[in-house]
């Protein structure tokens, strides 16, 4: 399999899934080795994939970066992407009965007439120290437990609750305080005018067009519509995808998937799925605020209003994203219940909507629930390397950084293996 050139080693090696991970891990190895990328869907980028508005792409699901992503925006930078990188602000809000809270400066949460001075008090605190919490010691923690704790109930049962379930559903007492610290914390890097959040001027598609660019002019291959059908164990070690053979392996996809296939027996990471609508409307009814979360029974969690974050000037009309999750099944219309209660919910006519789409994934992203650090599996297993959404890198709480980390992590293990020639 492994060849010899100019006294080096070139291996031949198969990256499972064609996401930021893999493409990170294929950017990094296809320096040196051959790499085969196998994604299974029409295109690359995974949950980072995009799709045309007008002159420019956006995400079929919400992205952002953050200021402290060291190594996402080291490997942007080398892509020569940092010219397109803006820093903007992510404004927040609550809907309740009606009504959008603005809750992005200080001033705006005194006002809130939703939780008591006392609440907010608790609140502010947990906020800033958020970032000095261990937060992996609170694994076997419950989200409610700690918010119980520090909080107090009203700020639970009025503020918190409502996030949980749209998130998590019926898992969501099972979530552990570990994740939902990660979260507080990583979200605290905040100013006057909300969030300090990055994103690139064509969207983060950007990012995975340089990335496969980049694999293939050092001469490794992105296969989209290839999917897995079967890893095999030869004699010697080695493994085999779809019957041929490689020097190494990484896989990127849900660790119960990799099992599934034939891989190493891994333990079962739970999972949820995500659907997502985008929509084209012609007027802003978020009242400039970019992330609204819902406090009442929605059949979406938040409404995320992209141009209230990244200029409107870029593409001509109001873009907004409804986020919700499930599990195992997706009920049948779902679109279409999204759209209706959100024209019902924010007096929008159907007319004033141009456009929209749904995607779904139904394995978006792991469920931090209680005990989740004892099932992360180590970045090699039986010869195999595993890196992705369940890597430890993305844990207590998933994010672009940690995907791109978890890349370098297995990049680092493949290089520095001794490669027998054969």
């Amino acid at each position: 399999m492994s060849i010899l050139v100019n006294n080096r080693y070139i291996m031949r090696i198969c990256i499972i899934g064609g996401g930021l991970t893999g493409l990170s891990a294929a950017y990094y190895l296809s320096r040196t080795h051959h790499v085969d990328v196998l994604e299974a869907s029409a295109e690359a980028g995974g949950l980072l994939s995009s799709s045309p508005v007008h002159s420019t792409f956006i995400e079929r699901y919400y992205h952002h970066c953050f200021s402290g992503d060291a190594q996402l925006l080291s490997l942007m930078d080398e892509l020569g992407l940092a010219a397109d990188l803006t820093w903007l602000s992510g404004s927040t809000g609550y809907f309740s009965e009606g009504h959008i809270y603005p809750l992005t400066t200080p001033f705006e949460i005194l006002r809130y007439p939703l939780l008591t001075l006392r609440d907010k008090i608790r609140l502010g605190l947990l906020t800033l120290r958020a970032g000095k919490y261990q937060a992996a010691s609170y694994d076997d923690m419950t989200a409610d437990e700690f918010i119980l704790e520090t909080c107090g109930r009203h700020a639970y049962e009025s503020f918190f609750a409502p996030l949980l379930r749209s998130k998590f559903g019926d898992r969501r007492h099972d979530v552990s305080a570990a994740w939902l610290i990660s979260r507080i914390a990583i979200r605290s890097d905040r100013g006057p005018q909300g969030e300090r959040l990055g994103y690139l001027r064509h969207g983060y598609h950007s990012l995975i067009s340089a990335l496969c660019d980049a694999v293939s002019g050092n001469g490794g291959a992105i296969h989209t519509g290839i999917a897995v059908r079967s890893l095999e164990k030869t004699e010697d070690g080695a493994w085999m995808v779809n019957g041929a053979p490689y020097d190494a392996v990484v896989s990127t996809v849900r660790p119960s998937i990799l099992t599934s296939l034939g891989g190493p027996s891994l333990p079962e990471i739970p999972y949820q799925g995500a659907a997502c609508v985008t929509m084209g409307l012609s007027r802003d009814v978020l009242q400039g605020i970019y992330w609204v979360n819902i406090k009442d029974d929605a059949p979406y969690g938040a409404v995320i209003g992209h141009t209230n974050f990244a200029p409107f000037e870029w593409y001509g009309e109001h873009i907004v994203y409804l986020a919700s999750y499930f599990r195992e099944h997706l009920p049948e219309g779902h679109e279409e219940r999204m759209v209706t209660d959100f024209c019902e919910r924010f007096g929008v006519s159907r007319d004033e909507v141009r456009w929209h789409y749904m995607t779904v994934d139904t394995a978006a992203g792991p469920v931090y629930t209680t005990g989740y650090r004892d099932l992360i599996p180590p970045y090699e297993v039986d010869g195999i390397y595993c890196a992705g959404m369940f890597s430890s890198s993305n844990y207590p709480e998933r994010s672009m950084e940690g995907s791109v980390v978890a890349a370098q992590a297995v990049v680092e293990l493949i290089t520095s293996r001794e490669v027998t020639h054969e």
